[in-house]
């Protein structure tokens, strides 16, 4: 997708929603136990759209979904205590409709007033919104006058409240998705250079197309995690114990060769910490990685190699971060992540570095250093994320380009 088609989606602020439906698709797929959110995150980013709509005169429709239900009505995945949620977090009332579409939905909607918000139920307790039938967006479309997608993490799904419905009604994004397609865009399409990336995590093969088009777009790019052992492995160094990928060499190959052609350096680590328990509080020792005994595992990159990768963040104009460069949830292996974190976070707080993170453990890591709020942006999204940063072009975006 060209940097012009993004150019060319229609902003929802720049519609006139004055006495509208507003239909609107977020993501408040938050975690719960027992009934209760563990984690508002999700809902409290969508506040301001929901007020500023509001204010304009909308009457604001919102569509979600929450966990896997596979097509029919299970009550624990009914979105009620998100729209009690919301209406205390809003400290007003959120209507909400027992049903997404049908006469249920339609009741709620027509009782609507400018200003009013409604929420209707799961869209998934129905099959047909994964299977992106034009029936049931149909049925969608006729409880709104204007689409909205604001759930960038979504948008990877060809779904009806993605996908199809946005071809029926005048489709417009909301701003936490053009909040996030801005912060992918000064990474990946016109990055203040040089540019670099951390990308970490167990396996080479679940991030290949990954690190193939980072290779083809970065300056700098530092592998961390089980991955950067494959890489070693590569090299013809032994790696121990470590958790390795031996057949995925040829992959190795493939992405040093786009990286040589587009003259992006590829960092790994030259020291780990290693153990011969994968336990809290093993004992450890640093070593260079050539020197990995055989009955011992990496599980974090160690000082030297810190110091290597801080030295060329600080060379940098932006970071992309995608995966931690340890085993960050088991002490005392996540410094080597934590320590990256502090430094990336000074520099963004200096005013010296853009930083741009993503993915479920990249943000749990960025949390447990305590510097999520520190990152110019940190994005919220999983699948969403990982395609982007493949290069591939997502159903849910590609459907609001006019």
């Amino acid at each position: 997708m060209t940097s012009a088609a993004f150019d060319s989606l229609k902003n929802i602020a720049s519609a006139d929603v004055a006495g509208k439906r507003v239909l609107i698709r977020t993501d408040l797929n938050v975690p719960m136990a027992e009934g209760q959110i563990t984690d508002a995150t999700r809902i409290e980013r969508l506040l301001p759209t929901f007020r500023v709509l509001a204010s304009r005169g909308a009457k604001i429709v919102i569509l979600s979904h929450l966990g896997r239900p596979d097509g029919k009505p299970v009550a624990k995945y009914s979105l009620k205590p998100v729209a009690d949620k919301l209406a205390a977090m809003l400290g007003a009332p959120v209507a909400f409709a027992e049903d997404c579409i049908g006469p249920a939905a339609d009741a709620v909607v027509k009782a609507l007033e400018p200003g009013q918000i409604a929420m209707l139920e799961n869209v998934r307790f129905h099959k047909e919104e994964e299977e992106n039938d034009p029936g049931f967006a149909a049925e969608l479309a006729k409880l709104g006058d204007i689409y909205v997608n604001d759930a960038f993490s979504v948008s990877h799904r060809a779904h009806a409240s993605t996908e199809a419905v946005a071809h029926i009604l005048p489709a417009y994004a909301g701003p936490s998705l053009l909040a996030e397609i801005g912060a992918f865009r000064v990474a990946l399409h016109n990055p203040n250079r040089p540019v670099s990336a951390i990308v970490g995590g167990s396996k080479v093969s679940t991030k290949i197309a990954v690190l193939g088009n980072l290779a083809e777009k970065m300056d700098y790019l530092f592998i961390g995690g089980g991955m950067a052992n494959t890489f070693l492995y590569a090299d013809g160094i032994s790696v121990g114990k470590s958790l390795c990928e031996p057949n995925a060499i040829d992959i190795v190959k493939d992405i040093r060769a786009k990286a040589q052609k587009s003259h992006c350096k590829i960092v790994l680590p030259v020291d780990a910490v290693v153990a011969r328990e994968f336990k809290a509080n093993a004992e450890t020792e640093v070593i260079p990685v050539g020197e990995v005994p055989a009955d011992a595992m990496i599980l974090d990159i160690g000082p030297r190699s810190v110091a290597e990768f801080s030295k060329l963040i600080e060379s940098s104009k932006t970071l992309l971060w995608n995966g931690p460069v340890g085993a960050f949830e088991i002490p005392p292996f996540g410094e080597g992540t934590f320590a990256l974190a502090r430094e990336a976070a000074k520099l963004t707080e200096e005013g010296k570095l853009v930083t741009i993170a993503g993915g479920g453990d990249t943000v749990a890591a960025l949390n447990a250093a305590s510097v999520t709020d520190k990152f110019t942006y940190v994005s919220t999204a999983g699948g969403a994320f990982l395609e982007w940063l493949e290069g591939r072009t997502l159903p849910g975006v590609a459907a609001l380009i006019r």
